[in-house]
């Protein structure tokens, strides 16, 4: 399938969302990989991450870019050789990429219940505002939350760090579209803007929820 959606987030930034569709073959056929990723590539289990892996290559090309232009550092941060910052997500039938000269970070997640067993294991300050309903609404700020906290943890990228007891999302709503979250860790205090959204598809059941941050 053609590119799924492009978000314009501001003058300097772009996400672009793949919906995978394609079988691995069809995938393969339209990139060039260097040596290194088709290693990595060929010691990946998952024919769905395979997919997603290469999904991503397509959204860089999309934009103009080769797999010959993106590395990974040493903590398996992606970055380009130029002054544009790249964050990468896929969950299930989705990959994402978020391009801009700011420093950012995205994660796309499904929906699911099973979040609410989980969530004491990463929220803390966040329980200030959180009421346990074990309802659909509980369940999509459940979402945004970890999302959000995702997404900066890639931006900062430090071993060590602890969605639950460093990373704090403020009190936000399902109506509105934007937050803010801080990262408090050893001595370092930032700041960020997230924003979220929700994406659906007719080919796959279920509610994402897109999430970005961008560092102050």
């Amino acid at each position: 399938m053609p590119l799924f959606q492009t978000i314009q987030c501001n003058e300097s930034t772009k996400i672009l969302i793949w919906e995978i569709t394609e079988s691995f073959d069809e995938l393969r056929s339209k990139v060039v990989l260097k040596e290194k990723t088709q290693a990595r590539l060929d010691g990946m289990k998952s024919e769905m991450h395979q997919r997603a892996f290469l999904s991503v290559r397509m959204l860089i090309q999309e934009m103009g870019f080769t797999d010959k232009d993106l590395h990974y550092d040493e903590f398996g941060k992606p970055y380009f050789d130029c002054h544009n910052y790249i964050s990468i997500t896929h969950s299930y039938h989705f990959a994402a990429i978020i391009i801009s000269h700011e420093t950012v970070g995205i994660d796309m997640e499904l929906q699911r219940e099973k979040i609410q067993r989980i969530a004491d294991k990463f929220t803390d300050f966040e329980c200030n505002y959180l009421k346990p309903q074990f309802t659909e609404e509980y369940i999509k700020k459940l979402t945004v939350i970890w999302g959000a906290k995702e997404a900066i943890f890639k931006i900062r990228n430090e071993k060590g760090i602890s969605f639950k007891d460093h990373i704090n999302v403020n009190n936000f709503s399902l109506k509105e579209s934007q937050t803010q979250a801080s990262l408090h860790f050893d001595d370092l205090t930032k700041d960020f803007n997230v924003h979220y959204q929700e994406i659906e598809s007719d080919n796959f059941e279920g509610k994402f929820t897109l999430v970005y941050a961008f560092e102050k």
